[in-house]
């Protein structure tokens, strides 16, 4: 049997559920840029994310995010795309990733971030270092062409 670094008598510790949509548009996917006032990651190019809320099913999160952070009306696929490991401000998290189809409206920035871009594949990689999102946006518009 393999060893945990937790007792089995001790909590495990908390972690934050996220969830991000990868919104795709004419071979382009919504990038988009944190304000320098965010206490995680300012300045930081990434999709759209957010926490899920205490009771919050993850689809119904990535559906609010994508409303409250740009006003878009999207497409949401039900099931994740992929789902990884990550930390903000050195909390243990879980993403939960979805793909999104933009159908209608243009960007309307909330304060999360200071400005966006309709990326490819390779100018996303060149300005995110979040290597599981840079590739789950990769596996995304290979599978959308």
């Amino acid at each position: 049997m393999g060893t945990t670094a937790f007792s089995m008598n001790e909590p495990s510790p908390l972690f934050i559920v996220a969830v991000a949509a990868i919104v795709v548009r004419s071979g382009t996917v919504l990038a988009m840029r944190r304000a320098p006032h965010k206490d995680a990651g300012p300045g930081l190019w990434e999709t759209l994310s957010g926490r899920v809320h205490h009771g919050e099913h993850p689809l119904d999160a990535v559906r609010r995010e994508i409303v409250e952070e740009t006003g878009l009306e999207v497409d949401v696929e039900p099931r994740p795309l992929t789902a990884y490991p990550a930390r903000r401000n050195g909390e243990p998290m879980v993403v939960i990733v979805y793909r999104a189809h933009h159908v209608a409206g243009e960007v309307q920035l909330s304060d999360e971030h200071d400005t966006y871009d309709w990326l490819g594949a390779e100018a996303f990689a060149a300005r995110s270092p979040l290597e599981e999102l840079v590739e789950a946006v990769r596996r995304t518009l290979t599978d959308d062409s």
